[in-house]
């Protein structure tokens, strides 16, 4: 009698298989992985100008004096912004420790701000509110052809609070 040798591990075949049904898994769920990147992406934009806002906000009334965001957009190039005090009446200078971001490319921005900018008083206030004129939009196309919200508004008001509203085009 001879004894018959029984290897352990897995064949050909079964390797196939498995990477097999792994590449299906990975092709079927590739849409969704996509479509959640794309919604962060627009809600971090949407959401880092609303937290730079409140920054402007609580630098106004923490140092008591005027600070704003002011938006910016050369030719070809994407929206930027930067936080702003007030030194001289007037004269603006970049806050301490404030840096230049800037809006990814793949979204559709309107500013609708007077001077492109908000500018919060002391008391926490937008100065240059205007009614109708209060509003910063984000859009994504891509986000739009799959049927997906593809819109993020910030709307500010006079007393110095932001909307963050979520909607579809």
């Amino acid at each position: 009698m001879t004894k018959a040798k029984h290897r352990a591990g897995f064949t050909l075949v079964e390797l196939i298989i498995v990477v097999g049904i792994i590449g299906i898994l990975a092709a079927a769920t590739y849409p969704a992985v996509m479509n959640a990147l794309r919604s962060r992406g627009l809600e971090g934009a949407a959401r880092d100008i609303s937290m730079d806002l409140n920054r402007a906000k609580v630098m106004a009334v923490k140092t008591k004096i005027n600070t704003r965001l002011v938006f910016a957009q050369e030719e070809g190039k994407p929206w930027t912004y930067v936080l702003e005090k007030e030194s001289v009446a007037g004269t603006w200078t970049t806050a301490s420790g404030a840096l230049k971001k800037s809006i990814p490319s793949e979204f559709q921005v309107t500013i609708n701000l007077p001077d492109q900018s908000v500018v919060f008083s002391p008391l926490g206030l937008v100065e240059n509110y205007t009614a109708g004129q209060n509003s910063i939009s984000l859009v994504s196309p891509r986000m739009k052809r799959y049927n997906q919200p593809d819109v993020r508004n910030l709307n500010i008001y006079a007393g110095g609070s932001v909307q963050y509203v979520k909607t579809s085009s």
